[in-house]
């Protein structure tokens, strides 16, 4: 198996470096037939420090850097870009005849480009398009070995960033990382792993490989336990990785739609050198959590965004404009 590692402005491939250490901690998912890390017992909740939630801070004092939303309004999706108490629409995208760009739409890590699958009516897979955040520059990703030409538009995220100009595609069979600057396939391997996800940096991910899931660490990989909540996994055909720490030690978790229809909340963090549950502090249910690049976590409620340092431990809140309450928190660039 070979395993992607991309930098922040990601254009190395170093293939034989994660399959290194996976040789050195024995991982037989990757078929060196060696021993596998041990896993913790089955979860339960752990809490890394406690601490009183932070005063309510409206002017988003607790987040001074930028927010990236998706709006869906009935004919587009607006791209709005929130720093401090400023919101703008930086581009709208038409969603055309059929779901495929509602539901695929997406936003860079450092929020730079969008990406999205553009089909007709009732279509299952269509084009990939790709832009700059304001909407210009905009390229279709033409038909390239092992890229098909054709992206499914349902699924579970068909498109994932590898890092601000990479986007790992699904496909039927075989996955491929295109390189959206160059706007042809990726060089190396896109590795067989499933549900693969990366920090915004795109240095650590993690993945399931051979049913077991994982993350990637300085020290290598490491397989963790995460039983989701019985009552109410029959309503979900299962669940997901949508957000790692920038160490790759928690990774926040969230449903896969039986119905295949866009999901892009998360609901619990999973510590998984423990493969405990973290408790968030603050009030309401959780509806997604995000963590940026400099480790704050952002974890999104119907009352706004309590805002976690990266030992969770509260430092304030966030309200967020009016009329994004529905939309979709997609990247915070500090």
């Amino acid at each position: 198996m070979n395993v992607i590692v991309n930098t922040a402005r990601g254009v190395r491939t170093v293939a034989a470096l994660a399959a290194a250490a996976f040789v050195a901690v024995g991982v037989s998912a990757c078929g060196d037939g060696g021993s596998t890390p041990s896993a913790s017992t089955a979860p339960s909740s752990t809490a890394p420090s406690s601490a009183a939630p932070g005063p309510s801070d409206s002017s988003s004092a607790a987040l001074p850097g930028t927010r990236y939303y998706l709006a869906f309004g009935e004919r587009a999706a607006e791209v709005h870009v929130v720093k401090g108490g400023t919101d703008r629409v930086s581009d709208s995208v038409p969603y055309g005849g059929g779901d495929c760009v509602r539901n695929t739409i997406t936003i860079s890590p450092y929020g730079e480009r969008l990406a999205w699958v553009e089909g007709a009516a009732g279509a299952e897979a269509g084009a990939l398009v790709t832009t700059l955040i304001d909407g210009s520059g905009r390229a279709t990703i033409a038909k390239e070995v092992p890229y098909s030409g054709k992206t499914p538009c349902d699924g579970d995220d068909p498109l994932v960033w590898s890092t601000d100009d990479r986007l790992l595609v699904q496909q039927d069979g075989h996955m491929a990382m295109i390189d959206l600057t160059t706007r042809r396939p990726a060089d190396g391997d896109a590795g067989n792993e499933t549900l693969k996800w990366w920090t915004p940096d795109g240095r650590n991910w993690a993945a399931v490989s051979e049913g077991r899931p994982y993350s990637t660490r300085s020290e290598g990989p490491r397989f963790y336990r995460y039983t989701p909540p019985k009552a109410e996994a029959a309503r979900y055909a299962g669940w997901r990785v949508r957000s790692v720490s920038p160490d790759g030690r928690y990774v926040a978790v969230g449903w896969i739609n039986k119905d295949e229809s866009r999901n892009d909340g998360s609901f619990a963090v999973v510590d998984t050198s423990t493969s405990r549950t973290v408790e968030m502090p603050g009030d309401g249910e959780v509806r997604s959590i995000l963590f940026s690049k400099d480790g704050t976590v952002l974890v999104r409620r119907d009352s706004g965004i309590s805002v976690l340092d990266k030992r969770f431990r509260a430092v304030g809140a966030v309200t967020e404009p009016v009329g994004l309450s529905g939309g979709v928190l997609l990247a915070y660039v500090p």
